[in-house]
């Protein structure tokens, strides 16, 4: 699959956040979206996810596909986690094609076992971007979506977590919104600044 994005323009109370940008994204590749404060990287996710219209060009996949949207796992910049409930139910309530005890092996790569059933709402920030991961991670997705992912995490778990994220995007795309981009060398560097 490749989304399309074709000069696409987009603003804002009259201020212009993206300027017929362009950009194909294709399987197996990554793509790391950088760039200043308020240069348009959570503009561009939101409009490839379809959660926003471009004022004008077009976001759209090319080729004969059946489905007219993209099946992606996400993880937002706020952590939108269900604060009552434990990081297994978290990520196990996203689709019905996850099973608990995958996602209890899944989460075990990046929290100990002690932080897996307690309520998410009792975990520090660093724990809880590591569930948005391991969330975002067990859907079936053609695509990884992820806006400042690491925001928050110390260099060792922002290397364990970039690994996971590797291992578990498949033959997909994986597009990473991040301002501090030192550890995500493994992909095409996009500055939205430039």
């Amino acid at each position: 699959m490749i989304i399309e994005v074709k000069d696409v323009s987009k603003a804002y109370d009259g201020k212009t956040v993206l300027k017929n940008f362009s950009l194909n994204i294709e399987d197996e590749h990554n793509y790391i979206i950088t760039g200043k404060e308020g240069s348009g990287k959570t503009t561009l996710l939101r409009l490839i996810l379809g959660l926003e219209k471009p004022d004008s060009g077009k976001v759209g996949l090319l080729g004969d596909y059946k489905y007219p949207y993209i099946n992606a796992g996400v993880v937002f910049q706020q952590d939108r986690l269900c604060e009552g409930f434990s990081a297994v139910d978290n990520c196990a309530m996203v689709s019905k094609k996850v099973f608990r005890e995958t996602v209890r092996e899944e989460l075990l790569k990046l929290l100990p076992s002690e932080k897996l059933d307690i309520p998410v709402s009792k975990l520090n920030k660093a724990e809880r971007r590591m569930v948005c991961i391991a969330r975002a991670c067990c859907i079936p997705s053609d695509v990884l979506i992820m806006d400042e992912p690491f925001d928050g995490l110390e260099s060792d778990d922002v290397k364990k977590a970039v690994s996971f994220v590797k291992d578990k995007r498949g033959s997909g795309s994986l597009v990473i919104a991040a301002k501090d981009t030192s550890q995500l060398d493994f992909g095409r560097i996009i500055d939205l600044s430039l």
